[in-house]
């Protein structure tokens, strides 16, 4: 099982970014993927979480309208396409992956066991 985040950087508060995240060696139909944060000194945080046949797609609040999370299933790869970068959503991203976590459980980092390298996003103000 492999998880293989790329994309990230340095871009300027207002512009976009969009990462990746090639997934192989899992392929079960109720499959969930998500995207984390971490900002230097706190805690990892939800972004976004989506079921593979996207029955369900989750945002948190602080990014919500911003970004938006999908899933190209002929390349395996999940994105969150960010827009309106603001200096807050600098942050290491991590993608993660799981088989059957519950609706109730997807924005919390426990419910996935496969976890995919942090890249570094840096929004300059």
């Amino acid at each position: 099982v492999q998880l293989q985040a790329s994309g990230g950087g340095l871009v300027q508060a207002g512009g976009s970014m969009r990462l990746s995240c090639a997934v192989s060696g899992l392929t079960f139909s109720n499959l969930a993927l998500a995207w984390f944060r971490q900002a230097p000194g706190k805690e990892r945080e939800f972004v976004a979480a989506r079921s593979r046949t996207g029955g369900y797609k989750y945002h948190a609040d602080s990014v919500k309208g911003r970004f938006s999370i999908s899933w190209d299933n002929a390349k395996k790869t999940v994105y969150p396409e960010m827009n309106s970068l603001i200096a807050e959503d600098t942050a290491v991203y991590y993608c993660a992956a799981g088989p059957g976590v519950i609706t109730s459980r997807t924005r919390v980092p426990d419910a996935y066991g496969y976890w995919g390298r942090g890249t570094l996003v840096t929004v300059s103000s």
